[in-house]
C-alpha cells in the first residue's frame, strides 16, 4: 500500500522490484496485491465521496454536470438534453484528452482546429495531401505553415506543421501512423457530431442558471465550471494525511476496499522489463527512457 500519486508510483515500483527478484515464489503465487488509495475526496453538498485517480474524477464531474443542464444550440431549436447531451459531451471532452496527450508530437491548435471546424485529413496519395492541407490551411490560426511532404520516413505523404515559437521554428507533423490509429477517429467522431451544431442565440442552461455561448467548447466549460464551483475537493498528497478512520474505510475495509493482484503473463517478458528498468546497467534504461520520453504522462515537475 503506497500513496496513490507519483511518489507512490515509485514507491510501489521498488517493492515490487524487490518481491519480484527476493521472493518470487509470492509473485507466482499470486500472494501479492497492490492496493488503491483515494487520491481525491469531494463534497458536494451533503454529499461526500472518495475518488481514485483523475480519470475518476472526470468522470464524476461530468456525471455531477449533466444533471439539470440542457443545450439551447440556436434560436427555435429544440434544447437537447438527457442522454444526447451525455454522449456529445463525453465525445468532445474524449477528444480533448486525445488532443492534450498527442501535445508532444501535434500542434494542439491544429488538432483544435481539426474538431472546431470538422475538417476532414488523407494521405492516401499526393492530391489527398495536399487537398487536405489547404483545407487545414484556411482554418488555422495565422502563423502556422502547413506543408504537404513526401516523408521517405513514413513511406508515404504527411502534413508539416511549421510555426514560429520563441523566435524558432517549431516543427510538427500528421503522419500515416496518426492517421490509422485510433486517436484520429477519435476526434473525428466528435466532430462530425458536432459539426454544425452551434447557431446564432445558443445557450447552456444548468437549473436556474444560463449562460450565452459561440461553441460547445463554451458550453462544456462553463457546465463543468458550474459544478465545480460548488464543489468541495481535498487531494491527497499521501497516506499520512488520513486519520485511521478514513484509512479504514477507504482502503483497508475489505467490505469495501478494491484491490490489484499482481500476476505474471509472460515471465520473459517481466523479467526484461525489471533488468531494463532496476537492473545494474545504465546504458539499457537511458535508451529505454530515450525511445519513450515522449509517452510519458502524469509527471511530476
Amino acid at each position: 500500500m503506497t500513496d496513490a500519486d507519483v511518489d507512490g508510483a515509485h514507491i510501489r515500483t521498488l517493492l515490487l522490484t524487490f518481491f519480484y527478484r527476493q521472493m518470487p515464489e509470492l509473485v507466482e503465487g499470486g500472494h501479492i496485491y497492490i492496493a488503491q488509495p483515494p487520491l481525491y475526496k469531494i463534497k458536494h453538498g451533503r454529499n461526500e465521496m472518495y475518488i481514485k485517480d483523475d480519470n475518476e474524477l472526470s468522470a464524476h464531474l461530468l456525471r455531477l454536470s449533466l444533471d439539470g443542464s440542457s443545450l439551447l444550440p440556436r434560436t427555435g431549436a429544440d434544447p437537447i438534453e438527457g442522454d444526447t447531451l451525455e454522449e456529445m459531451a463525453r465525445s468532445y471532452l474524449l477528444a480533448e484528452a486525445v488532443i492534450n496527450r498527442l501535445t508532444s508530437w501535434i500542434d494542439p491548435d491544429v488538432l483544435h482546429a481539426v474538431l472546431a471546424q470538422d475538417i476532414e485529413l488523407s494521405l492516401a496519395d499526393e492530391t489527398a495531401a495536399t487537398d487536405s492541407g489547404k483545407r487545414l490551411q484556411a482554418v488555422v490560426a495565422d502563423g502556422i505553415r502547413i506543408i504537404p511532404t513526401f516523408s521517405e520516413k513514413h513511406e508515404g505523404w504527411c502534413l508539416v506543421i511549421e510555426r514560429m515559437h520563441h523566435g524558432n521554428i517549431k516543427r510538427s507533423e500528421i503522419d500515416p501512423a496518426f492517421i490509422n490509429s485510433g486517436d484520429y477517429p477519435t476526434i473525428r467522431h466528435a466532430a462530425d457530431l458536432l459539426s454544425g451544431l452551434i447557431g446564432e442565440g445558443a445557450m447552456m442552461r444548468r437549473g436556474e442558471k444560463s449562460q450565452s455561448v459561440r461553441t460547445f467548447a463554451d458550453a462544456i466549460t462553463w457546465m463543468l465550471g458550474e459544478v465545480e464551483r460548488n464543489l468541495g475537493k481535498q487531494r491527497y498528497k499521501g497516506l499520512g494525511e488520513m486519520n485511521p478512520e478514513q484509512l479504514w474505510e477507504t482502503t483497508m475495509d475489505p467490505a469495501v476496499r478494491r484491490l490489484l493482484k499482481v500476476k505474471i503473463d509472460d515471465a520473459i517478458a517481466a523479467d526484461e522489463i525489471f533488468t531494463t528498468l532496476m537492473g545494474d546497467q545504465v546504458e539499457p534504461r537511458r535508451d529505454f527512457i530515450e525511445r519513450n520520453a515522449l509517452n510519458a504522462r502524469n509527471i511530476d515537475v
